[in-house]
């Protein structure tokens, strides 16, 4: 097994914590793990990204320039990731924040109103564990 994924968004939506949730998540179940983020020197309203890479097997390298999946918060993050997914990979989309402009038949598309379904539950400094959770859900 060897999943490659990178979670983006805006700063302040909790990009780096969700990466680092999952890393620990791939750690407690004895996988090798890489958390790699990236964030500019905004706290809020700045460009985030994360790459979380699990593995079975020892992995060689943290830097992923065309991941095999995404996780994308925000507009910017899917202007700037949809493109470098690898052919057959996923792309989750906060479709709360994202207005589709590209389009790949290559990959699977997942769109999730994670924004408001964390009003719905009771906060939308949420949305980011809404789409982590639909992620982990659709990988099974």
């Amino acid at each position: 097994m060897y999943e490659e994924l990178i979670i983006a968004g805006f700063g302040g939506q909790g990009i780096i914590f969700a990466g680092k949730l999952l890393a620990h998540a791939g750690l407690k179940e004895g996988k090798e793990v890489v958390y790699f983020p990236s964030y500019g020197a905004e706290m809020r309203g700045g460009t985030a990204n994360c790459t979380v890479i699990v593995s079975d097997s020892p992995i060689a390298s943290p830097v992923v320039a065309n991941p095999q999946n995404a996780l994308m918060m925000s507009h910017p993050s899917y202007l700037k990731f949809l493109p470098r997914i690898k052919a057959k990979g996923k792309a989750l989309i906060n479709s709360s924040l994202v207005k589709e402009e590209l389009f790949r038949e290559d990959i699977e598309i997942i769109k999730i109103p994670a924004n408001e379904i964390a009003e719905r539950i009771g906060s939308s400094r949420i949305a980011n564990m809404v789409a982590l959770g639909a992620w982990v859900k659709k990988q099974g």
